[in-house]
């Protein structure tokens, strides 16, 4: 009888279960709109929308990654709730367990796909942020910053992340100008959430340069 029935449902053009395609086509719209909450929940004002965009955005990501757990886009889609999350009431780490999970979605989004931009970016940012105690190495992170910017001409986080660090070391004209570069790009590409950072990033970084101009004079 059981065997009746499935030639039954094969001859009607019936699947007994769901595609490969399908299941595919479920976990990038998941992915899509998880990115889609965390893009939203950075434009929010109010910090009430911007945690409601983030939870939802981790909801979004966890049925991503359980949908299809070797996709790096849906790792990558739940790293970035899970990090808003984590930051929302400023850059204090709050969570040392939020911490490790949202650095094993991200590693493992690299792992899944070493040559993911958004994720290398995301990395090198962490690496060059973080203490060494949890995990930080700023001449890694720079590294890997460098060969993003190096590899992906619209990467405005990288950029705005490596000026950062030139700043620090010193290099503020160079800076200045990798800023410069990533408001241009988050304007011409309609990042909208990266354009407000980008901004106080480089009035941040012309700040900087003219007092060190101003010192080397004295």
């Amino acid at each position: 009888m059981k065997t009746l029935a499935l030639v039954a449902i094969l001859a009607s053009g019936m699947s007994p279960l769901p595609t490969l395609s399908s299941a595919q086509q479920s976990g990038e719209t998941l992915v899509k709109q998880a990115l889609e909450e965390c893009h939203r929940g950075r434009l929010a004002m109010d910090r009430a929308t911007r945690l409601a965009h983030f939870q939802q955005g981790q909801i979004l990501g966890e049925r991503a990654v359980a949908a299809d757990e070797g996709s790096a886009d849906a790792h990558f889609a739940l790293f970035c709730n899970l990090g808003e999350l984590l930051r929302i009431d400023g850059e204090s780490l709050t969570s040392l367990f939020g911490l490790r999970r949202m650095m094993n979605e991200l590693d493992r989004a690299i792992e899944i796909n070493p040559a993911h931009i958004d994720a290398l970016s995301a990395k090198g940012t962490l690496l060059v942020k973080l203490p060494s105690i949890l995990g930080g190495d700023a001449e890694k992170g720079e590294a890997l910053l460098e060969h993003v910017v190096s590899r992906a001409p619209k990467a405005v986080n990288a950029r705005l992340s490596l000026a950062r660090v030139w700043c620090e070391h010193g290099r503020h004209q160079e800076a200045v100008t990798l800023a410069t570069d990533a408001l241009a790009l988050a304007q011409t590409h309609h990042r909208f959430d990266f354009i407000p950072e980008a901004r106080a990033v480089l009035e941040q970084l012309k700040m900087n340069a003219a007092k060190a101009s101003h010192k080397a004079q004295f």
